[in-house]
């Protein structure tokens, strides 16, 4: 089959745009999105609202920064492709937080390009993925006055903070956010920079544990051998959830967990995939899990427990010998397919209660989550997408589980009914959600025309 290639047209016009194209970009990343932290609220609106104004001069039309009780939702559709299929395309504005800010090499949201880098929290995780699409857009607009497909996009700013006003949102608008596929623009490449499709993402149930012990901090002379230390009892509790052999010891956790076919192990073990590669570029001294899986499969197909962080009593210079009145901890568990993020919550509230200590007060609150998706590797998108990345990156892509959550793609599934492929062109060591992310300029620029061709494929073949 021949793939559509980026016509000498939209060749000329990337590369008379490309200055513009890359201060946009830095623009956009300038702005501390932070959803997660309330005082950021207005940088998320800002962010919002320059997406809008760069959509309307790119020609997208019915745009609007959506409100949604919390940050605004973007859309914006073209819609004139008659007999075309119809993309929803998705993406979020919204970053993570920026800490520990002393490990970042320059200022975070002051982005720096360097060695064909930029670096800049955002710059793969998701700002690069939306400019991408709107860039790849922009270019095809600007050099055939039209779209092959009818395009909606849903730009979201929460995605970090659990997406708490998504899925009513979806919910209101669903009648016109009718579309063939959603494709979710938030995921990146493999291992060694390979083109790759994610067909797998983990869900996720977050929580915090709060125990509590005297009225305040105590003298831990006076007090000491009388009392529980509401510290060691949150570290018995966090030890007690997991076991040497790393699997989770919450009665009912593994319960739902769809099995690895041995078909599936067998090509997750084919993924040229280096080990210790990882392990130095982590500069720990061993990989390490759940016995009796490899580390791709316990990476992106078998469920996880973390502690995300933890708190309380003092931690200032020198000593303050104390028996803390208070101490807390975050939890996450990243789920597989069929594990309901509602269940393991209180799977995991009910465990924590049973373990705690006596001589303290426990909470286990929930945080939020979402669930897990797989999606199969043959519907039409994902093929045309496949298609299109190999005729311009000149490399086939892998099929990956990839670990991390997207809550959104079981949300247009389950609230819109639509087919999901996640795509996405971020290096797999970009530093996400840790200081110094970066992202490589040669995926962004080769991603925004493997969409535009893959905008061409899937008109060619809406049915595979």
């Amino acid at each position: 089959m021949t793939i559509p290639m980026p016509t000498p047209a939209l060749e000329a016009y990337l590369d008379a745009t490309a200055e513009r194209r890359l201060a946009r970009y830095l623009d956009l990343l300038r702005i501390p999105s932070i959803s997660g932290i309330a005082e950021h609220a207005p940088d998320c609106r800002r962010a919002a609202e320059q997406l809008a104004a760069d959509m309307r001069a790119g020609g997208m039309e019915h745009v609007e920064a959506s409100e949604t009780g919390g940050h605004p939702i973007v859309y914006a559709d073209w819609l004139h492709a008659a007999g075309a299929p119809t993309v929803l395309l998705y993406g979020h504005y919204d970053v993570q937080p920026v800490d520990p800010l002393d490990e970042w090499e320059a200022a975070p949201f002051e982005p720096i390009v360097r060695d064909g880098r930029v670096l800049a929290r955002g710059a793969s995780d998701d700002k690069s993925n939306v400019s991408i699409a709107l860039s790849a857009a922009e270019a095809i607009l600007a050099t055939r006055g039209a779209l092959p497909v009818n395009l909606r996009f849903v730009f979201e700013g929460e995605e970090e903070s659990s997406s708490v006003h998504l899925e009513p949102w979806l919910t209101a608008n669903a009648a016109r956010l009718t579309a063939d596929v959603a494709l979710v623009a938030d995921s990146g490449f493999f291992a060694g920079n390979m083109p790759a499709i994610t067909v797998g993402l983990r869900g996720l149930a977050a929580a915090e544990i709060h125990v509590t012990g005297p009225f305040q901090d105590v003298h831990s002379g006076v007090f000491g051998g009388a009392i529980e230390n509401p510290i060691n009892a949150l570290a018995s509790i966090i030890a007690g959830l997991k076991g040497p052999d790393g699997r989770v010891r919450i009665p009912g956790f593994y319960d739902d967990v769809v099995a690895l076919s041995d078909a599936e192990r067998t090509a997750m073990a084919a993924l040229p995939f280096d080990e210790e590669a990882l392990r130095a570029e982590l500069d720990v001294p061993a990989l390490v899990g759940e016995s009796g899986w490899t580390t791709m499969e316990r990476r992106g197909a078998r469920p996880t427990l973390d502690a995300n962080g933890i708190w309380g009593g003092f931690s200032g210079e020198g000593s303050k010998t104390i028996i803390p009145g208070r101490a807390h901890a975050k939890i996450t568990c990243r789920l597989v397919a069929n594990q309901d993020p509602t269940r393991i919550f209180e799977l995991l509230r009910d465990y924590v209660m049973e373990i705690a200590p006596p001589g303290v007060r426990v909470e286990v609150v929930a945080m939020g989550g979402g669930r897990p998706t797989l999606t199969p590797h043959d519907q039409p998108a994902t093929r045309a997408f496949a298609r299109a990345l190999e005729a311009t990156f000149g490399q086939a892509p892998v099929f990956v589980r990839e670990g991390g959550s997207i809550p959104v793609a079981a949300s247009f599934e389950s609230i819109l009914g639509l087919p999901v492929t996640v795509m996405g062109f971020m290096p797999p060591n970009g530093n996400f959600h840790a200081p110094n992310e970066w992202m490589d300029l040669g995926n962004f620029e080769t991603g925004i025309r493997a969409l535009a061709a893959f905008f061409d494929e899937f008109a060619a073949h809406p049915g595979g």
